[in-house]
């Protein structure tokens, strides 16, 4: 069913981004009075799902899909349609504008996703807020993993600063960590402040794992068991604190399931903390790694913080968002083009985008999903790539520049140079995902 979920999701939300991109190209089209044969969502090599006619236009759905176009005339794009360009050019085609025009024209699509995604961070924070646990309110420390450990961090590890700069926000110290490069980290332990290095090869074995290296810990407490399960059969009640295992003392809930997966089919004697009472408890982990009990969320134990806006003041708040975002996705791209950090090994397809949205439909998760999307393929259609808005722009601008427009066999052979650098980047990235499932 999460599968479901999050590929219903990610077709919803590349649909309406697409729609749009396109719907910018689009508008500028006819405001400039340029002929648009097609408008397509998805793409549609020998046949379309539904199509119809009107004005000059077909509006249709294809059966691809791996994106949306549209279709305008006397303009190389996608379509390679090339016997129309062999005519005098018409008054309503694309290369009888003025380029001033043709680059609005480009750039339409573009321009539309960014304004789209301030407009989504504006809905998001007027209509729901925006909740996240301050780094102070972190009040357990955090649960390392293996390479958080083997940097010197502990379990209770109380986050302080990074680099000496305090982080309102928890969910917030990877950035600061990957796309600023912090060279340290202080933490409070056993109520002494310590400077942690962080390696020069850091953020190489940071994208690698694509796993946080800690996140917020929190007490193992019970908050319900199936009328079935191994831990009701063992005794174990609603309320019930777990404290230790197999005679090792965890305090935090993230210390357990790796270690009752390490132990499958096998009985675990727990310590059980109930009232002022001290229990052990033998209970036996099942084939999945599980004992089979509900256990309270984070919510109930670390104080979140709930920024509230009004209308007016969420438009401020929400262009701050996105901009604080397209700077970070700028970020992002450096490092997948820093062959140090090999972070190219880590870029995703479609099977890494859906992940990224919620196992369940939360609205709140799905709009700010779509945002962060929109930003994307924003960013990434401006490249200066042909066959993308970018490349276009590029020789545009040439010829704004000039005064002279590229020969149509140069636009031709750059179309499909650009259109064979993205199949190479989609099969990349795909092929990324496939190998990815097999690791698993």
């Amino acid at each position: 069913m999460e599968i479901l979920i999050r590929t219903g999701q990610l077709l919803l939300s590349l649909s309406i981004l697409i729609i749009f991109h396109e719907f910018g190209h689009f508008f500028f089209s006819k405001l400039f009075k340029t002929r648009v044969e097609k408008f397509y969502l998805f793409f549609d090599p020998w046949f379309s799902l539904f199509k119809f006619k009107k004005g000059d236009t077909e509006y249709g759905i294809g059966w691809l899909p791996l994106g949306g176009y549209v279709k305008i005339s006397g303009m190389i794009d996608e379509s390679m349609d090339m016997e129309q360009l062999k005519e005098p050019a018409k008054d309503y085609e694309f290369r009888a504008k003025p380029a001033w025009q043709r680059l609005l024209i480009m750039i339409g699509g573009v321009s539309v996703n960014i304004v789209l995604a301030y407009i989504i961070y504006i809905g998001v924070l007027w209509c729901y807020g925006e909740k996240y646990l301050p780094t102070d309110n972190a009040k357990y420390g955090v649960i390392c993993n293996k390479q958080a450990k083997e940097i010197g961090f502990k379990n209770g590890d109380k986050i302080i600063s990074v680099a000496n700069k305090h982080v309102e926000n928890f969910d917030e110290i990877p950035s600061e960590l990957v796309l600023n490069k912090a060279q340290t980290i202080q933490v409070k332990r056993d109520e002494k402040i310590i400077d942690i290095n962080l390696p020069n090869d850091f953020v190489q074995h940071y994208i690698k794992n694509k796993s946080r290296i800690f996140e917020p810990a929190y007490p193992f407490v019970i908050e319900d068991l199936p009328n079935k399960s191994n831990a009701r059969t063992a005794g174990i009640k609603q309320g019930d604190q777990i404290i230790g295992v197999n005679d090792q003392a965890l305090m935090y809930y993230a210390e357990y399931p790796p270690y009752f997966v390490e132990h499958k089919n096998q009985n675990v004697k727990l310590k059980v903390l109930r009232g002022k009472d001290t229990l052990s408890l033998n209970v036996l982990v099942n084939e999945k790694g599980k004992i089979g009990v509900a256990v309270k969320s984070l919510d109930n134990y670390l104080s979140l913080k709930t920024l509230e806006y009004g209308f007016w003041s969420a438009i401020p708040a929400g262009i701050t968002k996105g901009h604080t975002q397209i700077t970070s996705y700028f970020k992002q791209l450096k490092l997948i083009f820093s062959p140090e950090t090999k972070a190219y090994e880590s870029l995703g397809g479609f099977i890494a985008i859906a992940k990224q949205f919620a196992p369940v439909w939360d609205w709140y998760s799905f709009w700010m999903m779509t945002a962060l999307l929109s930003i994307m393929l924003g960013v990434i259609n401006i490249f200066p790539i042909p066959a993308l808005d970018g490349g276009h722009v590029l020789f545009l601008l040439f010829e704004i520049i000039t005064r002279r427009k590229p020969s149509l066999k140069f636009m031709e052979y750059a179309q499909i140079g650009g259109l064979i650098i993205l199949l190479c980047l989609v099969l990349f990235a795909n092929g990324n995902d496939i190998v990815n499932l097999f690791k698993k």
